[in-house]
Formats: C-alpha cells, sequence, structure tokens
C-alpha cells in the first residue's frame, strides 16, 4: 500500500498529499503465508499517523495484497482507498465490484520486482480508453501512473483520466547534476498537467532523502510512498516513519502558495 497526504486535511492549506503504499507488508506477509502482518491494522496506524489515503496493489499474480485484502479495506478502511491495477478486464471487473475512491492503472510485468516504469498511455490508447470509461462510470476517479512526458500526459487528457500519478524512481536514484535535471523533467512535467487540467500526483521510490524537492512542487497534489516508510518501520515504527515523512513534506510545502 501507499500513504496519501492530502492539502485538505494537511496543517497547512498548500500541504500535499499523502498516501501508504502496503504491497512491501504484504510480501513481508506472503513470504511465510499467513495472516500477519495484518494489513488492516497497518492501515489504521497510518491513518492515525497522518495518512490521506491507502493504496493497495492487487497484483495479477497475487504476489503482495490478495483479494480478501482488499475486502477487507473496503469494509473497515475510514481514509480513501486507491486500488492499482493493471489494465485487464479482471481488474477492471474487481474494481468495478468494490468501486473505491479512485483506482490508478499501472503498467505490470510478471518478471518485474516492482513498477519499472510509467504505463505507456499514447500506445495503448484503444486498449485503456474503454476501461477508463467503464471505471469513470463507475464513479472511480480514474489515475495513470506514467512518466513526465508531454505525449503522455496528453494521451491522459484524451483518455479521459483526471489524474496522473508521474514515475519518481529515475529520479530517486539518479544523484547530482543528472538528478537535478530529472527533477526539472518532473517539475516541467507537473506544469503541464496544470495547463491540461489534470491533477498531479507523484511517487515510487521516495524517502526521507528526497522527498522535499517533489513535495515543494506547487502543482503536486499528492505523494504516494511505501517501499521506503516500510523498511524504515522496522526501525522506528511504522507511526514514527509516516510521522516524520510527513513533517518533511509540510516543510517543503511551506512556501509554497495553495
Amino acid at each position: 500500500m501507499i500513504f496519501r497526504c492530502h492539502p485538505e486535511r494537511s496543517e497547512g492549506s498548500s500541504a500535499s498529499r499523502e498516501e501508504i503504499s502496503w504491497s512491501r507488508r504484504r510480501v513481508l506477509r506472503n513470504a511465510r503465508g499467513g495472516k500477519l502482518p495484518d494489513p488492516l491494522r497497518a492501515a489504521a496506524i497510518a491513518a492515525a499517523a497522518g495518512a490521506d489515503g491507502i493504496t493497495a496493489h492487487l497484483r495479477e499474480d497475487r504476489r503482495h495484497i490478495v483479494d480478501a485484502d482488499i475486502d477487507g479495506l473496503m469494509r473497515e478502511l475510514k481514509i480513501p482507498l486507491n486500488f492499482e491495477m493493471a489494465a485487464t478486464p479482471e481488474m477492471v471487473g474487481i474494481a468495478l465490484k468494490h468501486r473505491p475512491h479512485a483506482a490508478c492503472i499501472v503498467p505490470e510485468k510478471r518478471e518485474e520486482r516492482t513498477t519499472e516504469g510509467g504505463l505507456d498511455a499514447a500506445g495503448q490508447h484503444n486498449h485503456l480508453k474503454p476501461m477508463v470509461a467503464r471505471l469513470r462510470d463507475a464513479g472511480i476517479r480514474v489515475s495513470l501512473f506514467i512518466e513526465a512526458d508531454p505525449r503522455q500526459l496528453e494521451a491522459a487528457v484524451t483518455l479521459g483520466a483526471p489524474v496522473v500519478e508521474l514515475h519518481t524512481g529515475r529520479y530517486c536514484e539518479l544523484e547530482g547534476a543528472a538528478q537535478k535535471a530529472e527533477l526539472a523533467k518532473l517539475q516541467k512535467g507537473a506544469a503541464l498537467c496544470a495547463r491540461l487540467g489534470l491533477e498531479c500526483h507523484m511517487g515510487h521510490g521516495l524517502s526521507y532523502a528526497d522527498v522535499a524537492p517533489i513535495a515543494a512542487i506547487p502543482e503536486v497534489r499528492e505523494l504516494n510512498i511505501g517501499h521506503f516508510l516500510v523498511g524504515e518501520a522496522i526501525f522506528v515504527g511504522l507511526d514514527s516513519a509516516i510521522r516524520e515523512m510527513r513533517r518533511l513534506m509540510n516543510a517543503a510545502r511551506a512556501g509554497v502558495a495553495a
């Protein structure tokens, strides 16, 4: 899952939202089998610590969460659920069954350890168009996980997706001048989102060390963070890990106009 931070729930009106990804916690459970760690307990801790929502990625191979987790989250979660999904008929059917607050369509390959890059929304336009329409018609807020590429952003508009999540994985992996160049690309992508009428989210790979420049981008309304927080929770606990991330995000947004 991913923790989301939303401006309207934060300490300042301009702060971005934080959403927690629970996928890594589920990997820990699924590596051994059984029911622990309990995703519902983790989601409750996240909400109390300041997360604005939970993202749950139900992969086709069920290596992260499983169907019963979605059932439980929809039944008990008090903050919005973002259902992360591949663009397949099976996943569309599950989303339509549960009708979560939002659904984020991501690329998915069985051989990958985690999502490795953005969805090719432009190249898969005809495949994605009817899926986006069905989800939207059901009242589900659709987002697309894409690169900060003008061609992909323009495709999101033609597909009718009101939200995009820009991939920050490459930014997190780079250092020095190369990282600054990638940050500039994300900043330009966020500005283009605003011009196109898209709500801009960002996520993938973010940590305490690199979240501030992303949170400070004025157009960004939501950050999706999971893997780092679950790892940090081993040392300081989940509540403390989330609260520190929230503090860093709010500090970065302090000078950003609402």
